[in-house]
């Protein structure tokens, strides 16, 4: 009776099946004026200033960084302000863009899709459940084991499959092309090389495929899969089948024999990603959580703006030449709890040792990108004063001339983290929630409150709002 069981156990799970991943699609032509890309969908964004940029850079850090996140769409959605010209509008509605990396990836993804009813219950499908619970459940479920011993099929499979069910109902980046949202950009790490992969057709088109027919929840378990706790996400490269060539506009830095200064940075993240059309010896990329190569989502952007200033330097036009102000607010989630290791003898066992170890380095990181954006704000603005200065003026020398020119934007460096609190105990209390895919209701809360809190304050805020003449005149901050 016992064997007869067993047999029957086993048939079931036979059954069962094994599972195959997800293949994205080939192309045989790229065309740089369709497909995901900032290019293509910023002309078709309505009600935002051509004049001013706005990204929004989504850091990961488990259900903490959703939250995080997810306060400040809530912070801009619910402040108004009147601009120099009398108008009152939403600050929300003037985002152009928004980075998101791994946890940070789901809140930014979701609101693309989903506009104004990502407000009405993100957090029931989300935010305020067990979603780490729910993955451990399905993965030591012996209806999954067959599929988890399938090639290419693993644990974030099994997680991409959920995230569609509570969140993302089955969109892929196709319908995220068609709402009207601003432009989201989801980004992973190359497990291979450590290089960042975003997902946006520019990437895509390296690896000659098709990113609107990938589906939103592979994205975000791409972005938010921790390296041994689950498993890689596995995408097909067809590089070097499309007729695949690089913008023109890379040549100035890709054919230099020395890069021009300061894009050297911007140089090595154009080779890398070029280096992903090997498809030849490369057929598959296998993706990790992309906070191990950036776990503020802020490279790209800091890429873009050197690449800016280099070819501000050369005389030569960029993309972002009409833009007058670059507005970026940095959503940082990173915590450091206490620890009481130094009290003792015995040091840490292996598993906080291995985590404190690679955790050090990614927030190290995360600091000195934070710190390189604002010197970049800072250097952009005192360059400009020198030029314009009546000490300058009759200067001749076109070497100098050079060295003072930079992009006429403004940048203004939001920095939106916990060290930012002035209230100590909600300091230490947010900085002591976990980074995991479960949070209690309260800390999820009082993690959407604080965000508000800590950008109104912001000195860089107040200058932003003090030089287009603007002041809040309704903001859910000051009623929490």
């Amino acid at each position: 009776m016992q064997l007869r069981s067993l047999l029957g156990l086993a048939f079931i799970l036979l059954l069962a099946g094994c599972a195959t991943r997800p293949v994205n699609p080939p192309i045989t032509q790229t065309d740089t004026r369709a497909g995901y890309r900032f290019e293509v969908r910023q002309p078709r964004i309505e009600g935002r200033n051509n004049d001013t940029l706005v990204i929004l850079a989504f850091s990961g850090g488990g259900t903490r960084a959703a939250s995080f996140s997810y306060g400040v769409l809530e912070f801009l959605r619910n402040t108004q302000i009147t601009d120099g010209k009398g108008r009152t509008v939403r600050l929300l509605d003037h985002v152009n863009l928004i980075t998101g990396v791994s946890s940070g990836s789901f809140t930014a993804l979701a609101y693309g899709l989903y506009g104004e009813k990502l407000f009405d219950d993100y957090e029931k499908r989300f935010l305020k459940r067990d979603v780490q619970g729910e993955i451990l459940s399905r993965t030591l479920s012996p209806f999954n084991w067959s599929k988890l011993g399938s090639t290419g099929y693993g644990r974030s499979e099994l997680a991409s499959q959920l995230y569609d069910e509570i969140l993302f109902d089955g969109a892929t980046f196709g319908d995220l092309a068609r709402a009207q949202g601003p432009m989201i950009l989801a980004s992973a790490t190359d497990l291979s090389t450590g290089a960042r992969f975003v997902f946006s057709q520019g990437y895509f088109d390296v690896i000659c495929s098709v990113l609107g027919a990938v589906h939103l929840s592979r994205a975000a378990a791409a972005s938010s899969a921790v390296p041994v706790v689950l498993s890689p996400v596995t995408l097909n490269n067809y590089g070097g089948t499309c007729n695949m060539g690089l913008p023109e506009w890379t040549k100035p830095f890709l054919d230099a024999p020395e890069p021009p200064r300061p894009a050297a940075r911007a140089v090595r993240t154009l080779k890398a990603t070029a280096a992903y059309g090997d498809g030849v010896n490369r057929p598959y990329l296998h993706l990790v959580d992309g906070g191990v190569a950036d776990n503020l989502g802020m490279r790209g952007v800091l890429d873009g703006l050197e690449i800016m200033q280099a070819l501000s330097l050369s005389g030569r036009p960029s993309r972002l030449d009409g833009v007058q102000r670059i507005v970026v607010l940095v959503v940082n989630s990173m915590s450091s709890p206490r620890t009481n290791w130094d009290e003792s003898e015995q040091p840490p066992g292996s598993v906080p040792t291995m985590l404190k170890a690679a955790g050090t380095p990614i927030d190290a990181t995360s600091y000195e990108n934070v710190e390189q954006l604002k010197d970049m704000s800072a250097e952009w603005r005192k360059l400009r004063l020198i030029g314009k200065s009546t000490a300058i003026a009759s200067n001749s020398d076109p070497a100098v001339a050079e060295a003072l020119r930079v992009p006429d934007a403004e940048i203004y460096a939001i920095d939106v983290s916990f060290a930012a609190l002035t209230d100590k105990a909600e300091f230490e209390y947010l900085n002591e929630q976990p980074t995991s895919f479960v949070l209690p209701a309260e800390a999820v809360d009082r993690l959407r409150a604080a965000a508000g809190k800590i950008i109104l304050a912001s000195p860089e805020f107040q200058r932003l709002l003090k030089d287009i003449g603007a002041e809040v005149v309704d903001d859910a901050a000051t009623r929490q």
